[in-house]
């Protein structure tokens, strides 16, 4: 008879406090164990795994290749886990949720699936923050978000539970004519937006002079800049609007380099309510293309 190796789901708990907090005491303090109790708990996991899975370089903790690879089905074994517990126990699902989404990203479809959830829980009151991908992340870390969505810059994000590709389009009013000559005009966000880079480094490899003739924070405006004819800018297609058209090699623009968006969260600080909130943007996502594959967590939005 096979021998299984079950994965108790308190020792993944602890494994995910202690890497999500950034300390054992930390950790503890938030399960409600001692210090020595925490790592009695690692310990047995990598008792499990059957190699170290942290080591510790000064004060900080970082992980192994296993224990990378364990804390990708850590966390989605607990999110299981709790999702379940949260159905059968029938709490009343209550509270503030607070949500952080990039100004630059799919802001009208992620704002749909989330105010869809809330509409479904009354008792939920929702408050999303709007912003540049680094500032919601120093957010989430500062405990004033409960989850976010934000563009990963690195494979092993902290508090990343979720990734996927997205790759930009090039949008232009439909009426809009281009004269390379006198440079194509650009409709960005302020330096620092990772859609502006994409379009100025697929000009430049292309030598194709370029101008900013509109800059603006907001995703409404650069909307409404593209649809007046004002230039052409770099969207997903959640953000395309009536009177836009997509610009491909064929009008001469050059494809855009992808980016990877990732959904974050601190699952010790998590409620059942944002714990139920997160099942459903990932079960909305699953269902738009995004591959639920807790390892390689990525899937492409725009591949259908």
């Amino acid at each position: 008879m096979r021998s299984f190796t079950n994965f108790q789901t308190d020792l993944l708990r602890t494994f995910v406090s202690v890497i999500d907090l950034g300390a054992f005491t930390k950790a503890g303090d938030a399960l409600g164990r001692t210090q020595p109790a925490v790592s009695l708990q690692v310990k047995r996991l990598e008792e499990l795994v059957g190699a170290p899975i942290i080591r510790q370089v000064g004060r900080t903790l970082l992980l192994t290749s296993e224990g990378e690879m364990l804390l990708s089905y850590a966390r989605e074994i607990l999110r299981l886990n709790d999702e379940a517990a949260s159905y059968f126990n029938r709490s009343k699902i209550a509270g503030v949720i607070r949500v952080g989404l990039p100004n630059d990203y799919a802001v009208a479809f992620l704002q749909g699936v989330i105010t869809e959830y809330t509409r479904r829980n009354p008792e939920i009151s929702l408050e999303l923050h709007c912003g540049w991908s680094a500032e919601i992340l120093d957010r989430l870390r500062a405990d004033e978000l409960d989850l976010a969505v934000a563009m990963v810059n690195n494979e092993r994000a902290q508090y990343l539970s979720r990734s996927w590709i997205e790759r930009p389009i090039w949008a232009a009013a439909e009426t809009a004519s281009f004269d390379r000559k006198k440079g194509i005009p650009l409709a960005a966000h302020p330096e620092g937006c990772a859609y502006r880079a994409r379009m100025i480094q697929a000009l430049d490899a292309a030598q194709i002079r370029w101008r900013v003739a509109y800059t603006g924070s907001g995703i409404g405006g650069l909307q409404n800049a593209v649809v007046n004819g004002l230039g052409a800018s770099a969207l997903t297609r959640y953000t395309m609007l009536p009177g836009m058209r997509v610009l491909d090699e064929m009008d001469g623009f050059p494809s855009l380099a992808e980016i990877r968006v990732g959904l974050f969260y601190k699952h010790p600080r998590m409620s059942d309510a944002s714990i139920r909130l997160v099942n459903h943007i990932i079960a909305r996502l699953d269902e738009a293309g995004v591959s639920n594959d807790p390892i390689r967590r990525a899937g492409e939005l725009d591949r259908q």
